[in-house]
């Protein structure tokens, strides 16, 4: 019987030898349940193995080929309370929660078989990276590892199969869901939307118009026309003639400027005049002619400007290290650690020695990674660098590509391009999407799988 352990992510995600190693690739990391928080073996675990054990072990759901175990569901209960005391939030009556983790061991049982009949292999050097990753988060080495868990009663290798599968689980997810998510260009305008909203920016718009006003107690006959005279005057902008010709000849506005309004901002121009540019390309007419409060309009589109989003990028370095069978993942901090004491003792400079010793494909320009937007790094590598100082060095870093000594060197908040804009609100749509694309495709599984509960032994 294998049990699941959940863990944190960048303890089992493997290596890319050929991606940068601090670049952010897609991760279905928010929707891997994480109970048991950033150590796995602070004792929970060892004491729920013990008492499953005094008490007598049994199947409580049959899903497919998989069994799911009362002492399974009894770990993730503690877990979580212990997780809810820990964070001072509140859990649902004990029965409520039990039946949400039976649930939820259900689905990684479904999700875990289809992993398993996609044909999709975990090689043991992966796992060896997952179980070094798991002892350096839980600050130990990994014959410290072993032993943890022989004293909680975990054989090691039943450890390295929950590795295993949580390897499979993450990686059936990332295909599946990633291959629902679809962003088409409206969502993007609308998140972009947002963001500008949401930060005080608003596009600003320079349109030009011809105006014909009509008095305030025009007669019908007076108001019908002028709006055939727009009309007319629309159809002759349709057949080629210029509109500062137009303005000249027939505005009652603007006749000097050539009926330009100047840039405005969106908020500052009428609801109407926006509603019927927006659509449009610089240098379009509006297909109709406006009525408002002033008379008839006829409107062109002279420029758009869009509103700045600006973010906060920093600038950093780092040296990589790759362990493997000629340099452990303990080797590879100290070694680390002693560079960041050369470079803060001034006999040695960084970028001196991440041309000599990154594994990175940064390395022969020094480490340097160049200005970093939100997101642009794997989280604990980010996380990291926002803690630093300009011109600061971290403590050895332990990441799913390896180990890094990074050192920042500026800030600065930065106005995105269009093209960085639409980059960013992809992936931002990306993440959003990625947890409706797995909530289907788990019920899918659910709904297909073969579900049998079964009650205590007794009853």
């Amino acid at each position: 019987m294998t049990e699941l352990l959940t863990l944190p992510l960048g303890a089992l995600a493997p290596r890319a030898a050929s991606t940068p190693a601090p670049r952010r690739r897609p991760s279905l990391a928010t929707l891997l349940w994480s109970l048991l928080a950033a150590s796995l073996l602070c004792g929970p675990l060892g004491a729920s193995a013990q008492a499953a054990r005094r008490s007598g072990d049994y199947i409580v759901a049959v899903v497919n080929q998989e069994l799911v175990t009362n002492s399974e569901v009894q770990q993730r209960l503690q877990r979580a309370e212990q997780e809810a005391a820990s964070n001072n939030t509140r859990l649902p009556d004990r029965d409520t929660l039990m039946r949400e983790l039976l649930d939820q061991l259900i689905d990684e049982r479904a999700q875990l078989g289809a992993a398993r009949d996609s044909g999709v292999r975990v090689d043991e050097a992966e796992i060896d990276r997952a179980v070094t990753n798991v002892a350096a988060q839980n600050k130990i080495t990994v014959v410290q590892l072993r032993e943890r868990l022989r004293t909680e009663g975990m054989e090691f290798a039943r450890f390295r199969n929950s590795l295993r599968d949580q390897i499979l689980l993450e990686r059936i997810r990332e295909r599946e869901v990633q291959g629902r998510i679809r962003i088409n260009d409206a969502d993007i305008e609308a998140w972009l939307a947002e963001q500008r909203q949401k930060n005080g920016a608003a596009t600003e718009y320079n349109i030009a118009q011809i105006l014909l006003s009509v008095p305030e107690n025009a007669t019908p006959a007076v108001v019908t026309q002028r709006r055939q005279q727009g009309v007319a005057l629309l159809q002759r902008l349709r057949g080629g003639e210029d509109f500062a010709t137009l303005v000249r000849e027939a505005s009652d506005a603007g006749k000097d400027r050539g009926g330009e309004l100047g840039l405005r901002r969106a908020d500052k121009l009428p609801d109407l005049f926006i509603e019927a540019v927006g659509p449009l390309r610089v240098g379009e007419v509006a297909p109709q002619v406006l009525r408002s409060g002033a008379g008839f309009h006829v409107l062109k589109l002279v420029e758009r400007r869009e509103a700045a989003l600006t973010v906060s990028q920093q600038h950093g370095r780092h040296i990589l290290l790759r362990p493997g069978p000629k340099l452990t993942q303990d080797a590879a901090i100290r070694r680390l650690a002693g560079y960041k004491r050369q470079i803060e003792a001034g006999t040695a400079k960084f970028e001196d020695l991440a041309r000599q010793h990154s594994e990175d494909g940064s390395a022969a320009n020094g480490g340097d990674l160049g200005w970093a937007s939100p997101g642009q790094f794997v989280p604990e590598f980010e996380q990291a660098m926002l803690a630093l100082r300009p011109g600061s060095v971290a403590d050895p870093l332990v990441s799913r590509f390896g180990v890094h000594l990074i050192q920042l060197l500026e800030r600065r908040d930065q106005r995105l391009e269009p093209r960085e804009q639409r980059d960013m609100a992809r992936t931002a749509l990306r993440e959003q999407k990625a947890e409706d694309a797995y909530t289907e495709w788990a019920r899918e599984l659910r709904a297909r799988a073969y579900v049998e509960l079964r009650d205590p032994p007794g009853q």
